[in-house]
């Protein structure tokens, strides 16, 4: 869904990710004069039987394809939740990471990142807020008829919304807030 430029909406595009290696979550989310709405959302999913760089290539077509559909004017991705008791995983999910992020610079998109109590808070006033709080939320703040049926992409949807936000307070406070 190419839109040429002369005919995309004025306000700001903003593509949310949610980095995982088996699950990758992603929602573009559009802000138009204060108003936001959710144009999509989805789930790349790499089976877990295959080679890492298999994976690894699967999640980064699939998010070059949506950048290329949507032309985000900024991709904002989570940062890794790091568990210290398995810092396999950590690895594993910072090569997810990575290739979000190439993704995102292999179309010259800026990235920003939050972490994820700062993308929770955001939304629900919780850092700790747990996957059904955050869900819950994202229905309320988009208005949307049901609940995002993954917790990889209300993720997505969250840290965009947490980058709108943020947005919103640094043109009110002229970025000192």
């Amino acid at each position: 869904m190419n839109v040429p430029a002369a005919e995309k909406p004025s306000g700001i595009t903003v593509l949310g990710i949610d980095p995982g290696l088996s699950n990758t979550g992603y929602a573009v989310l559009q802000e138009v004069n204060g108003t936001v709405a959710f144009r999509e959302g989805g789930i790349i999913s790499t089976p877990s039987n295959r080679p890492l760089e298999d994976r690894l290539r699967e999640i980064y077509l699939g998010l070059t394809e949506v950048v290329a559909s949507f032309e985000p004017d900024l991709v904002a991705v989570e940062d890794l939740y790091s568990d210290y008791q398995n810092p396999a995983s950590a690895v594993l999910m910072g090569h997810a990471r990575g290739v979000c992020l190439l993704a995102a610079s292999s179309h010259s998109v800026p990235v920003a990142s939050y972490r994820p109590t700062r993308v929770k808070k955001s939304l629900t006033g919780n850092g700790r807020a747990s996957k059904q709080q955050v869900k819950s939320m994202v229905k309320v703040v988009l208005r949307l008829s049901v609940e995002p049926s993954s917790e990889h992409v209300a993720d997505a949807i969250a840290v965009a919304l947490c980058h709108l936000q943020e947005r919103r307070v640094n043109a009110v406070t002229g970025g000192r807030g």
